[in-house]
């Protein structure tokens, strides 16, 4: 392969502009086609990005013959993810891939066999693993500054609702499953990263215990946390809005992860995390490496705290994405791992029907 890697972007929607952004800016990356369910619909995201010299297309398979592609930036809803991805594995491209990458245990068998076939390099996008305060808090737990950390929790405070051009799609049984797989899988990829020590290292998860509830679920009355408004008469969410889960790893740690999607307040993404010689709250610590210490020490750094696509740290993933394609190495945050996280979320599925604990893995 050349130093340029030609990037197909397939879905046009919100989360599209950003990966566009990212490509655009990195020096070895080049977009060189989008691929939406309508012409139209490609042909205005190329143009609002400033893209009039590429192709565009409305059907995945005539894109992929391009023979400028290298890889493909997945970006079309969720339910889709599964059909997509293997159509390009199979194609030979690499994979950025949004989460969740899909929205059954079978899926996910699905997509793991056709990119192990297919030996292509993949980064599934839980983009806050390159957030700042993230990258911080990850070297300070390497470093030892908190010890040996034995409990971490991570929530998913956001109410998603109609102010989200992705939200009627996401908001049913069949394509969204749950406010855990929809949002919350964040949180649970945040409490993997943490709960281990390692600088590229997430703990693997091998128990977990879940229960659910919330008052919004089948319910039209919305909250709108950007305006601070009610919306009647809104089309309902069909799955509980709150879900709280137990998850013990195989290193010893366990922790708690929590997706809410029925908070009346602005979107929040607190972290706790429990070391034996220290602790994190958010962007606060209190630690052995600082000796006298009568205050928590507060951590400048830009911290979670936005659904807005455009705070999210895109530029620093596709950066990573080319680093590892041309390098010829694999990502931290590659399929295989992405399939731990989202097998927690399978997990909580299946105990809210038995009422049991699930050990892992399920695949």
């Amino acid at each position: 392969m050349s130093k340029t890697i030609g990037v197909l972007v397939h879905g046009a929607g919100w989360v599209s502009t950003q990966h566009i952004a990212a490509l655009q800016r990195n020096p070895h990356t080049e977009v060189v086609a989008i691929c939406s369910k309508s012409l139209e619909g490609a042909r205005q995201r190329a143009l609002e990005q400033g893209l009039r010299d590429i192709e565009v297309y409305n059907d995945l398979g005539r894109a992929l013959e391009q023979p400028e592609v290298d890889a493909v930036a997945i970006c079309t809803p969720q339910h889709l993810h599964c059909e997509n991805v293997v159509q390009a594995a199979r194609a030979g491209k690499h994979l950025i891939i949004e989460k969740p990458i899909g929205i059954s245990l079978a899926e996910l068998q699905r997509i793991r066999d056709a990119v192990q076939a297919a030996g292509v390099k993949t980064v599934v996008s839980f983009v806050l693993r390159w957030n700042p305060l993230f990258r911080l808090l990850k070297s300070l737990i390497h470093d030892g500054a908190i010890g040996r950390p034995y409990y971490v929790e991570a929530d998913y405070l956001s109410h998603n609702g109609s102010w989200w051009s992705g939200w009627n799609e996401a908001r049913t049984q069949t394509q969204g499953v749950s406010a855990l797989l929809v949002g919350g899988c964040h949180a649970v990829d945040a409490l993997r990263w943490f709960a281990a020590s390692g600088e590229y290292e997430a703990a693997r998860p091998v128990e977990v215990f879940a229960m659910s509830g919330g008052y919004r679920k089948g319910t039209t009355r919305e909250y709108n946390p950007l305006t601070n408004t009610w919306l009647e008469h809104a089309p309902p969410m069909e799955y509980d809005g709150v879900e709280a889960v137990l998850v013990r790893f195989d290193n010893g740690v366990f922790g708690k992860v929590t997706v809410n999607a029925d908070c009346i307040m602005p979107y929040r993404f607190p972290l706790r995390i429990f070391g034996d010689r220290g602790t994190v709250f958010d962007n606060r610590i209190w630690s052995h490496k600082f000796p006298g210490q009568t205050d928590w020490i507060t951590l400048p750094s830009i911290l979670p705290d936005s659904s807005d696509v455009k705070h999210h740290p895109f530029q620093a993933e596709i950066d990573h994405f080319a680093d590892c394609v041309l390098r010829d190495v694999e990502s931290h945050c590659n399929l295989q791992d992405a399939l731990s996280t989202h097998e927690v979320v399978f997990a909580a599925q299946q105990c809210y029907q038995t009422g049991r604990p699930v050990t892992l893995p399920l695949i």
